[in-house]
């Protein structure tokens, strides 16, 4: 009887942390961004059969997305693999993203006060650059600026009310939310149709575009991320004390608020009155 029940004593888990079961959506992920990266190459060099390895690339990459998100759901919410420590590190990996993305807008401000505070010859000696006419801040950039300032607050409702048991509530603020995101993309989206200027348009047009579209990159990926947060609170699938899937989309989104407001500040006014 002691040799049965010995092997079934060494199965005991005697630690907090979640080991993760046999995976291969990292194989998967892997093969779908190197059919992401060659496809691309080729396609923007016209060879034949670019277009198709990068779309079977795209379409890997959104099916890993979801089968691998879904694998993670289903141990935190069915499982209950999720445990205080487990979520903690989930925490630290999330602010360690935003850390990384931080270094990476950081290089595109850099990058503007460089040529903004010290313009070169070439480009007039003045900025904004000599026939380039910039866009004014207080007209689409300032309602912008409302609209995701607006629903940073209402990300934050939708946070207290979720702790507070009021689904009801959540559901409105995320719904105010994604419609605030909704209208910030549109916005966006017909500023750069009707601007006076290109991206081609010298480090002007780079900077500004660079800036300010992978900006809209990261609001269509937080709108996303607060989408699934929406259907799954509609599941039910967070409760007063477990929802860190929504704290990190909450997180994402009030780091967009923040990266746009500096955009506003420094792109749009700052840029816009500056004389040299």
């Amino acid at each position: 009887m002691f040799f049965l029940m010995k092997p079934k004593a060494n199965m005991v888990q005697r630690h907090p942390f979640h080991l993760v079961d046999p995976s291969p959506w990292p194989l998967v992920a892997s093969l779908g961004g190197l059919s992401l990266t060659f496809g691309g190459v080729l396609f923007m060099h016209n060879y034949k059969g670019g277009g198709e390895l990068l779309c079977l690339g795209v379409i890997t990459i959104l099916y890993v997305m979801f089968t691998w998100w879904r694998d993670v759901i289903r141990e935190a919410l069915f499982e209950g693999q999720h445990t205080l420590a487990v979520q903690q590190g989930l925490r630290l990996g999330m602010i360690l993203f935003i850390v990384s993305e931080i270094m990476f807008f950081f290089a595109f401000f850099w990058a503007f006060f460089t040529s903004s505070v010290s313009p070169v010859f070439n480009i007039g000696g003045v900025w904004p650059p000599t026939g380039i006419e910039a866009i004014s801040p207080w007209g689409l950039p300032f309602l912008n600026t409302i609209l995701l300032l607006s629903s940073g607050a209402s990300v934050t409702w939708a946070h207290h009310a979720i702790v507070g048991g009021f689904k009801k509530e959540a559901l409105q603020g995320l719904g105010i939310t994604l419609a605030f995101a909704v209208t910030f993309t549109l916005i966006q989206g017909f500023e750069y149709l009707s601007a006076p200027f290109g991206m081609s348009d010298g480090v002007y047009g780079s900077v500004f575009y660079m800036a300010t579209g992978f900006h809209g990159f990261h609001v269509i990926i937080g709108t996303i991320f607060l989408a699934v947060c929406t259907f799954r609170l509609y599941l039910d699938h967070f409760s007063r004390q477990h929802h860190f899937g929504f704290e990190a989309a909450a997180w994402y989104w009030h780091f967009v608020d923040v990266v746009w407001l500096f955009l506003f500040l420094s792109i749009y006014w700052w840029g816009f009155n500056l004389t040299v």
